[in-house]
């Protein structure tokens, strides 16, 4: 005698098959980053230009660390990211690009950095008083905004050549990437925003950035894990 599936088995069946294929695909969209202990927090970069330059700009650029709990610990952050033109990177204060690239094109000055996709890392405690800047040389470690406000941000300046000498002219950098020091970071495009303000020591004078844009880049476990 066969086995008959009575209908109401049959949409049973079918339920089972639909939630499981629901689970499957919640499973892939949650390991996009996100943390769950911490699912506001992040790291914002800001890219604050403070002049002009004959081929290009001056730029302080500024990790900020917005997580709750966890701190960038030693070897620190890396940062990188590609050029949208052709740029180079004279010169920095705070910080350092691992590697110079090929700059055989250069006669006279050569650049600090000539890769197409650079990576920047901060300097160690002790560095020279004149290469430094505020809030950097801390061998990358930034606490969290949350337990440790006054070291929660990190930065360095670059003298960026071969690039656009206006706010019509400049052209964002694009793909970041950032190890703090480990991987499980995903960083979204660079946006402009409003220009950032500074208040003078004295509090007396106000002055703001030429262009600034943002990025912001937030953790997940499941990559952190997934990757050796």
């Amino acid at each position: 005698m066969g086995f008959v599936v009575s209908p109401m088995m049959s949409l049973f069946s079918k339920f089972t098959v639909l939630l499981l294929f629901v689970l499957w695909c919640a499973s892939f969209t949650s390991t996009e980053a996100y943390d769950p202990l911490d699912p506001t927090g992040n790291i914002t970069i800001k890219w604050d230009i403070i002049s002009w330059t004959a081929d290009g700009y001056v730029a302080v650029v500024t990790i900020y660390n917005f997580q709750q709990y966890r701190h960038i610990q030693a070897p620190g952050w890396s940062l990188g990211w590609t050029w949208a033109k052709k740029e180079v990177i004279w010169s920095m204060l705070g910080g350092q690009a691992t590697e110079q690239g090929d700059c055989s094109k250069f006669k006279g000055n050569i650049p600090h950095c000539c890769k197409k996709s650079p990576t920047v890392v901060d300097l160690l405690p002790g560095i020279p008083y004149n290469q430094q800047i505020a809030n950097c040389c801390k061998g990358g470690v930034i606490s969290s905004w949350a337990q440790d406000p006054a070291n929660a941000a990190s930065s360095f300046q670059l003298s960026v050549g071969s690039a656009g000498t206006s706010n019509k002219t400049v052209r964002l950098p694009k793909n970041f990437t950032l190890k703090a020091p480990g991987p499980g970071y995903t960083c979204a495009r660079a946006k402009i925003v409003k220009p950032t303000r500074f208040m003078s020591t004295d509090k007396r004078r106000i002055t703001q950035a030429l262009m600034t844009w943002n990025v912001t880049c937030t953790y997940s476990q499941f990559l952190a894990q997934k990757t050796p």
